[in-house]
């Protein structure tokens, strides 16, 4: 229940930092700048929506793995969007030079929740 959560804080986080691009940005930064940081807002909420169906899948099939996954997650979200909000509310580019660590955290969790959903799908099926 507490990845669900951290999801749900995410995504509400993100509906905040989306709001304040859209009205508190949009005049202050460049067309591209804005467009950095929406991507920042869309990946937060794709992997906010990726650490609620973890913590669902982890009620069903225990925390056997689900932790990494959700710290993969929740790592890419803080250094991959957090590099970008930053990288655009400083003008500090050298921060784009860390945002592919996020993306590979990112990775790290979608590679280890098809290995969770692997193992599932495998004990409902009864093979080892």
């Amino acid at each position: 229940m507490k990845i669900i959560a951290l999801g749900a804080v995410m995504a509400g986080i993100g509906v905040a930092l989306g709001a304040f691009g859209a009205h508190g940005l949009k005049a202050r930064v460049t067309p591209e700048m804005l467009t950095i940081y929406e991507t920042g807002v869309t990946y937060q909420f794709y992997h906010s929506f990726a650490l609620i169906a973890l913590g669902l899948v982890a009620l069903r099939a225990g925390d056997q793995g689900v932790m990494a996954t959700a710290v993969a997650f929740f790592v890419g979200i803080l250094v991959f969007s957090g590099s970008l909000y930053l990288l655009v509310l400083t003008d500090t580019r050298w921060l784009g030079a860390i945002t592919p660590l996020g993306g590979l955290s990112f990775l790290v969790g979608w590679g280890l929740f098809a290995r969770l959903a692997w193992q599932g799908a495998k004990n409902l099926a009864g093979i080892d």
